[in-house]
């Protein structure tokens, strides 16, 4: 009365063979023949320690009566303003290849070069600033306080290599009605 019992078992025996060849031969492509996953980060270099203790150093602009005409605590203050808020999609420069930046179509704006859409100079950069532009990524920061936005437009026309001259009597005239 011994039965054969290999007949019940036979489609497991099969199901786990099949299991153990494709594992394997997934292992060899994964290791051997795949060229990897290329994730294109952006690595930049971390700032120096020098830099760190230079940007913690706090810049006081409450004295600054007229935060348009040109100054250099604005700029400093204004590159710690762009630097929390900017930077993610203009970069670290300025040059539009922040992280966040990677993602958006159109790209963010090279700060350095300077091709403006809406203008340059303190007024053209006051208004993008103010009221982005609509149809891109680039959202309104109407909501910053007026000095912080002044702070702005004096650090990226600090940077950019395509400066629009103003008359500083418009500046000045713009800058009593913008808010």
């Amino acid at each position: 009365m011994s039965e054969n019992r290999d007949q019940y078992n036979h489609g497991g025996m099969l199901a786990f063979i099949f299991s153990m060849v494709f594992v394997f031969v997934f292992f060899v492509y994964i290791v051997a023949i795949h060229p990897g996953v290329d994730l294109g980060e952006n690595l930049q270099t971390p700032p120096s320690p020098e830099q760190l203790l230079a940007d913690a150093k706090p810049v006081d602009i409450s004295g600054i009566k007229e935060p348009w005409v040109p100054h250099e605590d604005m700029v400093k203050h204004g590159k710690k303003v762009f630097s929390q808020n900017c930077a993610m999609c203009h970069g670290n420069e300025g040059k539009g290849d922040g992280a966040a930046g990677a993602g958006l179509n159109p790209k963010p704006r090279n700060l350095v070069e300077g091709h403006w859409t809406k203008g340059g100079g303190y007024i053209g950069i006051f208004n993008v600033i103010s009221h982005g532009i609509p149809g891109s990524s680039m959202a309104a920061y109407g909501h910053f306080k007026t000095e912080d936005r002044w702070a702005l437009v004096q650090f990226i026309d600090s940077i950019t290599q395509n400066k629009v001259k103003e008359d500083p009597a418009k500046v000045a005239e713009f800058a009593k009605t913008a808010q």
